[in-house]
Formats: structure tokens, sequence, C-alpha cells
């Protein structure tokens, strides 16, 4: 039986939120090995003047332990 454990983090792009998820399970590849999925738990944005200028995707990543 395969024990899970789940973090946090906040992925971000200049250009939408679901490339801001993908940037964020990106970088956790990097150092997370074995990522089963990811829950999508909030959305939010940077603007100036009026313009959106960064996404943000706050989400939980799964992996199994070894």
């Amino acid at each position: 039986m395969a024990t899970t454990k789940i973090i946090e983090l906040i992925g971000a792009s200049p250009n939408s939120w679901e490339e801001a998820a993908q940037n964020g399970l990106t970088k956790a590849a990097e150092t997370v090995k074995g990522i089963k999925g990811i829950d999508a738990i909030s959305f939010t944005a940077k603007v100036e003047n009026n313009k959106i200028i960064e996404y943000h995707t706050n989400m939980k990543i799964a992996f199994v332990v070894d």
C-alpha cells in the first residue's frame, strides 16, 4: 500500500492560469518524484494599470512517498 504526501505551492505565468499551473508542476518535478496529481485550489492575478500582468495558480501536488 502506497503512502501519499501533499505539498502546496503557487505557480506563476504572464500568460494564463493553466500555464501557471504547468509552470508550478514543472518546477516541483525537478525535485519531487512520483507526482500523481494536482488539485488547483485558487486562481489569482497581479494587476497593473487595469491589466493582468501575472497569473497565479495555488495548487496541492500529491506524490508517492518511497
